[in-house]
């Protein structure tokens, strides 16, 4: 079809399509559309095949009208969508859907005008990307670091032993315990009623904060107590509530943590020899961990001041797509529902203020995301895939394994994906050989890598 368009650029990364389709090309729809119905058309007094138009058209007017209006349209903008001349910020996001603007009449007489709105990509002119200063913060692999580390290998290679009965339990031991929680009226809570749970006294996997009443307790020992829970717990039934606890511990163990020496060290790996050996590869391993997030630091604190004078109006579609997107990768982490995660974290409700934090969150991580794909852009950042190739082989040898074992695992998506991070590193790499990046601050370890601000 001949048609023709306008783009025009509303508020909030919003755009407004015009399109015209000559009435020609409206009347060769309509009439091809017709022969289409006359061909499959039942109607008595008529054979399969032979109904004229003009009865389809007294009897059926507005309906094929209707019809061949929503054909027209569709058609036009498939054509329009489909021209790889056109602009990204001119394509509609994948999350939404144009929306007819003042519903469009067919008139066989005249030229056919509607008009689509959507949500774009927005178009961002970069600040200045070059020639800054910048702090970042960073850490270094300590002593404590490797020994944290070693304690966590002793941990894993514990033997695990019964108690005596007579023993009482201590921060260490591994306890089992059954436990049920009652309601005002003294009935059972199904729903939280739990045997067999086990954990380590003095570990993070005690979420009903029972330590301290199990600490003393001898196996088989039952006993009775109120707990009081804060307001902002997950389980409705307990958010703010004094609950009545029944708890039996049913097994009690403790850990005999094997010595560091040379022993440990070749349990752990054969190509291991001595306990300097293991520490040595500790300290390999984390200081590689630290590089690769001090890459990272470094470009998002880069980035920070680049969005200062970069700014960006979000589509409100992408921002929910962001926000959503990350529900969606905390749920799988979990191997749970989305449902269940903002459930267990309290969220709505009174929770007005975390949304909006996550709402930040979101709209921080696209800014930024859209600064980097329009630099690559701009410099002309390419991959090709020869250097899609280099990347297998070099992951290869870092896998100890061929080549060819890499390839089997890449598709075309996957490669099309490995392109674009060889294209984001190689930008990163041009953004912090551009501007001057100086340590700042010194953090242990732990949080630098933890950070997630």
């Amino acid at each position: 079809m001949a048609i023709t368009k306008e783009f025009t650029n509303l508020e909030k990364s919003n755009v407004r399509l015009s399109i015209t389709v000559p009435k020609d090309d409206v009347r060769a729809k309509y009439d091809a559309m017709l022969r289409e119905y006359s061909k499959e058309l039942q109607i008595p007094g008529f054979r399969k095949g032979k109904v004229p138009k003009e009865v389809l058209e007294r009897k059926f007017a507005e309906a094929l009208k209707g019809d061949a209006l929503g054909r027209i349209i569709e058609s036009s903008l498939k054509e329009v969508f489909e021209d790889e001349k056109l602009e990204r910020h001119e394509r509609p996001l994948p999350y939404s859907t144009p929306e007819l603007k003042d519903e469009p009449k067919l008139d066989l007489e005249q030229d056919l005008q509607f008009s689509v709105e959507y949500d774009v990509l927005p178009k961002i002119s970069i600040g200045q990307w070059k020639g800054l200063t910048v702090d970042y913060p960073y850490a270094e692999v300590e002593k404590e670091d490797i020994d944290r580390e070693l304690e966590e290998i002793r941990e894993r290679n514990a033997i695990v032993m019964d108690r005596d009965d007579s023993a009482a339990a201590v921060k260490g031991d591994v306890v089992t315990i059954d436990y049920d929680f009652f309601d005002d009226n003294g009935e059972s809570l199904p729903d939280l009623k739990r045997t067999g749970f086990a954990f380590t006294l003095g570990s993070k996997m005690d979420f009903f904060k029972f330590e301290d009443d199990i600490i003393g307790m001898k196996k088989s020992e039952t006993r009775e107590f109120e707990k009081k829970f804060d307001d902002n717990d997950a389980n409705p039934d307990l958010a703010g509530r004094t609950r009545k606890v029944q708890l039996t511990l049913t097994g009690l163990k403790e850990k005999k943590l094997p010595d560091l020496d040379d022993d440990l060290a070749q349990d752990v790996d054969e190509k291991f020899k001595t306990i300097d050996d293991l520490k040595n590869s500790i300290k390999e391993r984390l200081t590689k961990n630290l590089e690769r997030r001090l890459q990272d630091i470094k470009l998002s604190e880069l980035l920070k001041k680049i969005m200062e004078n970069t700014p960006v109006v979000l589509p409100e579609s992408l921002v929910q797509a962001e926000i959503e997107s990350r529900w969606q990768r905390i749920a799988s982490y979990y191997k749970t529902s989305v449902d269940v995660i903002k459930q267990y974290m309290n969220y709505g409700g009174e929770n007005g203020e975390k949304e909006d934090e996550r709402r930040v969150m979101a709209e921080k991580a696209l800014h930024s995301r859209m600064i980097v794909e329009t630099l690559i852009e701009e410099q002309k950042i390419e991959a090709s895939d020869e250097d899609a190739e280099k990347e297998m082989e070099k992951l290869a040898g870092e896998r100890n394994v061929s080549a060819e074992e890499i390839r089997k695992g890449y598709n075309e998506n996957n490669i099309f994906y490995l392109k674009e991070e060889i294209k984001e590193r190689r930008i990163t790499d041009l953004l912090l050989s551009e501007n001057t990046m100086k340590p700042g601050k010194k953090e242990n370890y732990l949080d630098f890598m933890s950070d997630n601000g």
